[in-house]
């Protein structure tokens, strides 16, 4: 007889607590985490068994905003090695994944891991990426994918460097950064970096605690730093003034956009007043530019709060971010916030905030300029 594979269930967690703690010496999943996984409907947990017994596991994680699914964990005891149960759960993961609605399957694997290494390119997976000190004892991860449905990405994806903003108020800087070091892949990527472009374009004020960076000092932050910057900014005047009540803090607002707009004046930065459109966006990416582009995380986590993302590739259906926010608590990793495929559709809706303003704003980054000696 052989396994049947299919979704757990509660009563399965000794069991797979059991071969976890078999298969892993490090990174173990938890007996918590196991529970929280099978009872989240978004995420998937699939066991292998045969004759009661469990074999082999897969973790297949859904992302909330996007059609992007990640296989978080792969696991097959010793007896049931080398009889392809490896591969079949690989492929019934892609099966619920494609049910879900999801695009493309990601996974993480140890870069001396030659044999899942085989087997996943075997399976039609391509490594896209590598990230180190991935694991507990510091090990490197190769990090591959698979498009699971449709059709093939077209084109190579832009390889846009990632970087994770540090606070809860530097996604601006961060996303500028990720940008800037696509276009010079030398620049270093530090916090030092993110905490000064921070200072420099901050709007002082934003809903409560620290500021957040508006399109025009993140504009100006990106010329200083020796690039070509354009700005498209939906309205003029001084932004985010409805997310404050004083009437005190509006007129520093006022003030900062004031000094913002005297800066810009003495550069050579493009800033338009219009409205954006996709197009400003495709043909952003097919100069070589990098826009940074501000949305409204409620298609991303159901809080209207703004927020930076740099967009890395588009194609006919989707457009792929580098989101710098990692929700630690929420299970969320570097992998899970790069290059997310997001439907052009939904696109256009997260790139506006504000419920009535609706405000559209995109930074630009072009290449590095020819620096005065």
């Amino acid at each position: 007889m052989s396994s049947v594979i299919r979704l757990a269930e509660l009563t399965d967690l000794d069991a797979l607590v059991a071969l976890e703690n078999r298969c892993f010496s490090e990174d173990r999943i938890s007996r918590r985490s196991f529970r929280r996984f099978i009872e989240v409907p978004r995420d998937r947990v699939l066991v292998a068994e045969q004759d009661g017994k469990l074999l082999g596991y897969s973790l297949v994680l859904m992302h909330k905003a996007t059609r992007l699914a990640r296989i978080y964990s792969i696991a097959v005891s010793d007896e049931a090695r080398g009889q392809g149960l490896g591969e079949r759960l690989v492929r019934q993961s892609e099966t619920v994944a494609v049910e879900a609605g999801r695009i493309i399957m990601r996974l993480e694997v140890r870069e001396d891991n030659a044999s899942a290494i085989r087997l996943y390119r075997r399976l039609g997976y391509r490594q896209f990426g590598t990230y180190r000190d991935y694991y507990e004892d510091h090990g490197t991860a190769l990090r591959f994918e698979r498009r699971i449905l449709f059709f093939e990405p077209k084109g190579a994806v832009r390889p846009v460097p990632y970087y994770p903003q540090t606070t809860d108020f530097t996604c601006g800087p961060a996303a500028l950064m990720m940008a800037m070091a696509a276009q010079c892949p030398e620049r270093r990527l530090t916090t030092l970096e993110e905490l000064r472009i921070w200072r420099e374009a901050t709007t002082i004020f934003m809903l409560a605690g620290h500021g957040g960076c508006g399109p025009h000092g993140l504009a100006l932050a990106g010329w200083h730093r020796g690039f070509d910057i354009t700005a498209y900014v939906s309205q003029e005047g001084a932004l985010f003034k409805d997310t404050v009540r004083s009437e005190q803090k509006k007129r520093v607002l006022d003030l900062v956009h004031e000094g913002f707009i005297y800066d810009l004046a003495q550069t050579d930065i493009e800033l338009h007043h219009e409205p954006i459109t996709i197009s400003v966006i495709e043909d952003a990416l097919a100069r070589g530019d990098v826009p940074v582009i501000l949305v409204s995380t409620w298609h991303l986590n159901r809080s209207r709060v703004p927020h930076w993302v740099t967009v890395c590739a588009m194609d006919d259906q989707f457009v792929y971010l580098h989101d710098p926010e990692i929700d630690v608590e929420e299970g969320e990793t570097v992998a899970d916030k790069q290059y997310l495929p997001v439907d052009r559709g939904v696109f256009e809706k997260m790139a506006r905030y504000g419920h009535q303003q609706r405000l559209q704003a995109v930074v630009i980054v072009g290449a590095r300029r020819e620096m005065a000696a």
